[in-house]
């Protein structure tokens, strides 16, 4: 039996979960929740994993020890999981994440469209008025 992968309904799953490494999980994992107005989903008795749940999908902080935070826009250090977050507004956007503990990236490709934002583990993430 042949599959055609390119047929609408022929999706293997739905994606549940993101997982991104970090050094702290409680900082990573309330920064997300406060960002997508979630709640917590999952906690390791240790701490060392916190899924968040957005309604929609969950969330994994997941502690590692001797994290590197990742580098944009080079490659470098740590892994990249990017994620694009579909805002209304993009300057009000950019304020209102500043203000739950991301940063600006130095470099913005694309800054009237994509906003890269870094969380307080260094993870890349865009702000983006774009929509599928």
């Amino acid at each position: 039996m042949t599959i055609d992968l390119t047929a609408p309904g022929t999706a293997v799953g739905v994606l549940a979960s993101v997982s991104l490494e970090c050094a702290d999980t409680v900082e990573l994992a309330d920064f997300y929740r406060r960002l997508f107005d979630g709640s917590e989903f999952f906690r390791a008795p240790d701490g060392s994993v916190i899924c968040i749940s957005t309604g929609t999908v969950y969330l994994t902080a997941m502690r590692v020890a001797g994290y590197v935070a990742p580098t944009w826009p080079a490659p470098g250090a740590g892994g990249i999981v990017h994620l694009d977050v579909a805002v209304d507004d993009l300057a009000q956007s950019v304020e209102r994440t500043i203000a739950l503990g991301a940063t600006e990236a130095d470099h913005q490709p694309q800054p009237a469209l994509f906003r890269v934002m870094l969380d307080p583990a260094g993870h890349p993430f865009c702000l983006t008025t774009a929509r599928p």
